[in-house]
């Protein structure tokens, strides 16, 4: 395996070395960058040209500036990294800082979000083939990855953005408004039921009351201008997240796992009120240690619980305990909305448009946190849809091929449970072939999503690689490269890697 890695290692650094080196020639004879200087009207045009030529070596072959180039890249191995500098003087290093700052707020969530989504949706659509649910799936897949980014940008600004700005002026749905989502909900529900037609019936009736109920009670409290979760709200949602994870996990016959599940719910219930000092000095590090207390609390009290297989209950109760702890976080955010939204930077109008963040708005850290969510809310909605059809469509087409293996006949045979059959045995086959997908998806997230960033106004990698392009600034486009290059190549190793723990019957030969 040492030996496997080693060689993938060295075929890298060639590979970067030889991209890289076409890469520098190409945009180096793209364009002059000295063309936006010889056209000033100014007495001192000539020694701003000089200045230029000499910052940026122009004065030299292309071949041998890229040679001086990468001689301040590998400086980074003694802790002197130079990028160079861009065409006002800037250093790379500080606009590859800034850019892939702004990068990874804007295209981690949506990653993270369609691969979740997406295979969830591709494989439920392969359990129910050939169903309406799977018709449905597939028809907004394909629906939503046809339609053009900016497209779905602009229609989200229209609708996500100015209408419910204006819809929170005053945020009351009207009857027949309320009849009609509730009516699609219901048929929704009865698409994704499966049995008898009475059963599927009695789903889409219980799907349109729901929805209508949830409307009609959003609607009286206005709960979009003062949100709230509280420990009614927390209550029922931990108690679900528990029932589903060990449906998920271990099956509701493990009674034990239920229990640790149930058991963190009851532990973020009692710590709900008490916690709530600590997260008025709030930070992202403390966030993170609360979450990590939750998940370990949840493991003792899987073990604590016992049972047949206190594994199942360890993860059981890790996954609420995590989820718990997101409740607390996002009733903390809730507490904050209505200060966020009466603040005079924002005007009562809390979904932007455009940028990653509100210029000069003061507040502590649930302040500044919904305003990079509110900034990144409809761009990530966007990445989101354009990615879900690939996810989808793969994670269906992988489980529907595993489903038809013989083992999965020989597994039903001998009475395991459908969920056994589905999560042990063909749930972790059919992750496979999405292994090298998913891998190169995180590889290729630091690289930005360019149109996107254009059309919300965020300077990320995306940006900062097409107007270095555009200004033939090759130094800014090497180092957007050289970054982007470097991830994809270690995420690929990574998906080979992964092939072995996936399916044990891989196994990497030195």
């Amino acid at each position: 395996m040492f030996m496997y890695v080693a060689r993938r290692l060295l075929t890298a650094v060639f590979i970067l070395f030889g991209a890289s080196f076409l890469i520098y020639l190409l945009t180096a004879a793209s364009g002059d960058p000295l063309a936006e200087l010889r056209t000033l009207q100014s007495a001192n045009k000539e020694a701003l040209i000089q200045q230029r030529i000499d910052a940026l070596n122009l004065d030299t072959p292309a071949p041998l500036r890229y040679f001086m180039w990468l001689g301040g890249v590998l400086g980074c191995f003694t802790g002197k990294c130079d990028f160079g500098s861009n065409l006002a003087g800037t250093p790379v290093t500080q606009l590859l800082s800034n850019a892939i700052y702004q990068t990874l707020i804007l295209v981690v969530a949506a990653t993270i979000l369609s691969i979740l989504i997406g295979v969830s949706l591709g494989i439920i659509s392969a359990l129910r083939q050939y169903s309406g649910l799977d018709y449905t799936v597939t028809f907004a897949s394909f629906l939503f990855f046809s339609l053009p980014s900016f497209w779905i940008a602009v229609l989200l600004k229209e609708f996500l953005a100015i209408g419910f700005n204006d819809f929170l002026k005053n945020p009351q749905v009207t009857i027949p408004t309320t009849l009609l989502i509730s009516l699609v909900a219901g048929l929704f529900w009865y698409a994704a039921s499966y049995g008898k037609q009475k059963t599927r019936i009695l789903l889409a009736v219980f799907g349109f009351v729901l929805t209508a109920g949830l409307i009609i009670f959003v609607s009286a409290t206005k709960w979009l201008r003062n949100p709230f979760l509280g420990i009614p709200f927390m209550l029922v949602l931990g108690v679900l997240a528990a029932v589903v994870f060990t449906i998920l996990v271990s099956g509701l016959r493990n009674r034990r796992a239920l229990i640790a599940g149930l058991a963190m719910v009851v532990v973020g219930l009692i710590v709900y009120f008490p916690i709530q000092n600590l997260l008025d000095q709030a930070t992202f590090l403390m966030i993170v240690i609360i979450s990590f207390v939750f998940i370990v609390l949840g493991i003792i009290a899987g073990l604590l619980a016992g049972g047949y297989d206190k594994g199942q209950g360890a993860r059981v109760g890790a996954l609420t305990g995590f989820v718990m702890a997101l409740l607390i976080f996002a009733d903390r955010f809730m507490q904050s909305w209505g200060d966020y939204i009466t603040n005079p930077r924002i005007k009562g109008r809390p979904i932007p448009t455009a940028n990653a963040s509100t210029p000069n708005l003061n507040g502590d850290f649930w302040i500044s946190g919904l305003d990079t969510f509110t900034h990144i809310l409809l761009p990530t909605i966007a990445l989101t849809l354009i990615s879900l059809a690939s996810y989808s469509r793969y994670s269906r087409a992988s489980m529907l091929e595993i489903m038809n293996q013989d083992y999965i006949r020989t597994a039903r045979a001998k009475g395991v449970s459908e969920r056994a059959v589905v999560m042990k045995h063909a749930f972790r086959n059919a992750l496979i072939p999405l292994a090298t997908i998913i891998a190169m998806d995180f590889g290729a997230i630091i690289g930005g999503a360019a149109i996107t960033e254009r059309i919300f106004s965020f300077k990320g990698m995306g940006s900062l690689f097409l107007d270095s392009l555009a200004h033939t600034d090759p130094n800014p486009v090497m180092g957007v490269f050289l970054v982007t290059g470097i991830m994809a190549l270690v995420f690929n190793l990574i998906a080979d890697l992964l092939y072995s723990v996936l399916d044990p019957r891989v196994r990497v030969k030195a």
